[in-house]
């Protein structure tokens, strides 16, 4: 079975990049609820845009870490025959 293209194992050396994106998820839904700021649009603005885009890149950089583990497989297997 494989989830987003990805075999078991690259899933479980993938794991060590879901605490921090469930971090920022965490903190993205929590000043969504509570405005610990103040509700100022511009500064708003400013940090949804910097952790988003924090969750954002470890996200793409998470998938194509998977994309170059599962080729780095492929060809080992293929060398040892």
């Amino acid at each position: 079975m494989s989830l987003l293209g990805f075999e078991k194992e690259t899933l479980l050396d993938l794991t060590v990049n879901a605490i921090p994106l469930g971090i920022l998820l965490f903190f993205i839904a929590a000043f969504a609820v509570v405005p610990a700021f103040g509700v100022d649009p511009v500064f708003s603005t400013m940090q949804f845009a910097l952790i988003g885009s924090m969750f954002a890149g470890l996200a793409i950089l998470s998938y194509y870490t998977g994309k170059a583990i599962e080729g780095a497989e492929q060809q080992g297997e293929e060398h040892a025959e």
